[in-house]
């Protein structure tokens, strides 16, 4: 009798279905503890390694550790990998590679039982996953509130000291909150270094991570796969003091408003005039900046701020968590407050400029401290040597030089106009749809985003600086009627 032939005898006699009945018992032993245990178990019975693969977590669970990259490839082309077992389990991809040694209709009866105890475990999470579901969304409501102190004691004490805040919003949102919810895995577990939590609220998903201090960087992966797979937008806050949670989820809402889908996740700290204030002179940047605010407080600022980003004051309210009449009755406040017209697009291109102003330096403030404190600034116009220099002009140039004076015209009236293309179009005495062709051949030239409010604003500032005449709807070159006329 040749040692080859038993192997088929062996899967279908008495011998192969006790040896099956013990490899069940053996997988359905280690489901009961977990499914890491249940993935290391299969390992060993196929003498090979098995993952669980995720189509955004990637390897789930993974024997031994060195094989996650290899079961995730597996995953993503079958075919290439004829070799490997695999069974669809719990919306992710079960991969078994037996030894060669292994027969292979063992190894089958491993991965089918296997990816059956995963999905018993996975329709066991389902059924609880609602009740955890509304307490995370609850815990996110309590943060929000300010009772950062209720929130730590549920999850463990003070380890937990800062925050990082994601708003995610489209049309496949519920889909994507469970499939975010089985690849971060997310526990309440006591004395953690970090916890994920994440709810719904308001049409959007919330996903707070707190930690101390530090992501790994786990978090924000999860997030771009989940945003680039379901087509979301996201803004993303942080990390920032626990207790300024209010304040990372109402940035993070401005920063989405900036988001496209070329670039879906898009970090707070990156929403602003950026190029333009690493242009001007740091000192007395700071110092008018500082005048200009002196009559406004932190909250005061916050609130401009996120209204200045987002665009509208209905989107800043959403973002704020306030009622739109409210924003609006706070930002005719502090209009009278700062003395200025806050609906001239020139003052709110200035007004945004003075928010992302650097902190005046310990140099300036010794050197002023025998001299009593100037005047508040004023915001219709800037002082002197501020975007007066070459290097400022120089960068307008690039950014609106090359315009055609009828798109030039064009595009600084509807700034004027708040990008509001009815009134826009009614002043230049053109079709609505004749200039919103104009604002995009504009954003093809300048290749910025012309619905992100900050860049509309960087826009404006550069016309302004590179004008040699009025950018008057008057002056439109035309050849009769409401046509023009290419100069």
């Amino acid at each position: 009798m040749s040692s080859t032939g038993t192997t088929d005898h062996e899967a279908t006699g008495p011998r192969g279905a006790r040896h099956e009945r013990d490899a069940a018992d053996r997988l359905l032993r280690a489901a009961t503890r977990s499914g890491a245990h249940l993935i290391a178990e299969a390992a060993s019975l196929v003498q090979g390694w098995a993952v669980l693969a995720d189509p955004i977590a990637g390897a789930v669970y993974s024997t031994p550790a060195a094989a996650a990259a290899d079961g995730v490839h597996a995953a993503a082309a079958p075919r290439e990998h004829p070799h490997c077992t695999q069974r669809p389990a719990a919306g992710a991809v079960l991969v078994l590679a037996a030894a060669p040694t292994v027969p292979p209709g063992h190894a089958c009866h491993v991965a089918t039982t296997t990816a059956a105890l995963l999905e018993v475990r996975g329709q066991r999470a389902a059924e609880l996953r609602g009740e955890q579901m509304r307490l995370h969304t609850t815990l996110i409501r309590l943060l929000l509130a300010g009772h950062t102190a209720a929130v730590t004691e549920t999850l463990g004490g003070n380890r937990l000291t800062h925050v990082t805040v994601y708003r995610l919003s489209g049309v496949d949102l519920p889909t994507a909150h469970e499939v975010l919810w089985r690849a971060v895995r997310p526990s309440l577990a006591p004395y953690a270094d970090a916890c994920t939590l994440m709810g719904r609220r308001d049409g959007e998903l919330v996903v707070a991570e707190l930690h101390r201090g530090g992501d790994d960087g786990r978090i924000p992966r999860l997030v771009s796969r989940l945003s680039e797979r379901h087509h979301l937008l996201a803004g993303m806050a942080g990390p920032l003091p626990l207790a300024e949670m209010p304040t990372a989820h109402s940035d993070a809402a401005a920063a989405r408003h900036s988001a496209t889908p070329d670039r879906r996740v898009v970090p707070a700290d990156a929403v602003g005039a950026s190029r333009l204030t690493l242009l001007l002179p740091t000192a007395p940047y700071a110092r008018w900046a500082e005048s200009v605010l002196r009559p406004l407080s932190p909250v005061h600022q916050h609130l401009l701020l996120v209204w200045l980003r987002t665009g509208s004051k209905p989107r800043a309210a959403a973002a704020l968590g306030l009622s739109a009449g409210t924003v609006r009755a706070r930002i005719r406040d502090l209009s009278r407050l700062l003395g200025a017209d806050l609906e001239d697009a020139t003052v709110r291109a200035h007004l945004l400029l003075a928010l992302c102003a650097p902190a005046p330096g310990d140099d300036d403030s010794d050197s002023d401290s025998d001299s009593s404190p100037p005047d508040p600034a004023r915001l219709e116009s800037l002082p002197d040597g501020l975007l007066d220099t070459e290097a400022v002009r120089t960068w307008a140039i690039g950014l609106v030089g090359g315009l055609e004076p009828h798109l030039r015209i064009a595009l600084a009236c509807w700034l004027r106009h708040h990008a509001r293309t009815a009134p826009a179009a009614a002043e230049l005495h053109v079709h609505r749809t004749t200039l919103a062709g104009w604002l995009n051949r504009c954003a093809e030239h300048l290749a910025r985003n012309l619905a992100d409010a900050t860049v509309r604003a960087e826009i404006h500032l550069a016309l302004k600086a590179t004008r040699t005449g009025p950018d008057d709807p008057a002056a439109l070159p035309r050849r009769g009627g409401r046509t023009y006329r290419r100069l």
